[in-house]
């Protein structure tokens, strides 16, 4: 626990065999729960992180590749069912420090946010630890993701290093948040949708000489640029047009976060997802008003 608070770390994970079993024996002991979510890993990544023995792990496996988004989703749900209060994020490839944890969660602890990124550019390392070719990137796409989002003091949009309270991840739709590359920039304009308080804590940046990454231009232009549009196009919509038709001679009220509209159709069952972490209702028609 940490300041009373039960906390849960989700370790997302696609081919990281190597890596994963560090990124797991590094986590604190006072974290309480270790959620290791290979996204189906072709090498021995589940074996790996099975093979570390430390109270609360728990390694759940995607049947098919579903995403880093669907991956990170799926940890939350099964944080949720667990009565988390804060549900970290932390990749297996080992390019977070454990040493950040706490200054992730101490806003949550303190009441003063819902959600928390990591923010490696508040650090002066970065600019000589993080590739150039990273640099320029992150820089470009944390200055678009500023306009999609809404949240214009935020920086560093692609760490993925993240804390969320339980509250934040209940007023998410997590079923509809992007599944893949994308998907903080999709999920940091559904947090101002949503009216979240969302916070950075500075963190380092872990590239050693062994470092790789299976992003590529092409995988930052797209699905990116389009996951931004729609980002902007979907927040500007929900917050300023989104409104619903107002009773005889009343004001028009804007639509609760999450309430269903007329003829709404709950999400298809995730495939690849374990059953037990299905999102709920999913595959069931939404019932309507007479």
């Amino acid at each position: 626990m940490f300041h009373g608070l039960r906390v849960a770390v989700v370790v997302p994970a696609y081919n990281e065999e190597v890596k994963v079993g560090a990124t797991v024996r590094g986590i604190p002991d006072w974290v309480d729960h270790v959620l290791v979510v290979d996204d189906a890993s072709w090498d021995g990544t589940a074996r790996s992180a099975r093979l570390v023995a430390r109270r609360g792990l728990e390694v759940i496996r995607h049947e098919r590749n579903c995403g880093v988004g669907a991956a990170i989703a799926t940890g939350y749900r099964r944080s949720l069912r667990l009565g988390c209060d804060v549900a970290c994020v932390m990749a297996g490839d080992g390019q977070m420090d454990p040493r950040d944890l706490p200054q992730l969660i101490q806003p949550i602890a303190d009441g003063q946010a819902d959600y928390v990124k990591g923010n490696r550019f508040l650090r002066p390392e970065v600019w000589r630890v993080m590739p150039p070719s990273r640099l320029v990137g992150n820089i470009v796409l944390s200055v678009l993701t500023r306009i999609s989002s809404g949240y214009w003091d935020l920086f560093d949009s692609q760490c993925g290093y993240t804390a969320a309270s339980r509250r934040a991840l209940l007023a998410l739709d997590l079923d509809r948040v992007f599944p893949r590359y994308g998907y903080p920039n999709d999920l940091l304009a559904r947090l101002n949708v949503a009216g979240l308080r969302v916070a950075e804590a500075p963190v380092r940046a872990i590239y050693g000489p062994g470092w790789r990454s299976g992003i590529t231009l092409r995988t930052a232009l797209y699905p990116v640029s389009w996951v931004l549009v729609r980002s902007l196009l979907w927040r500007l919509h929900r917050r300023y047009l989104c409104l619903r038709r107002p009773a005889l001679g009343g004001p028009a009220v804007a639509a609760p976060q999450g309430e269903l509209e007329e003829g709404a159709v709950l999400p298809e069952p995730a495939e690849g997802v374990p059953a037990e972490l299905q999102p709920a209702g999913a595959g069931r028609a939404a019932c309507t008003s007479a």
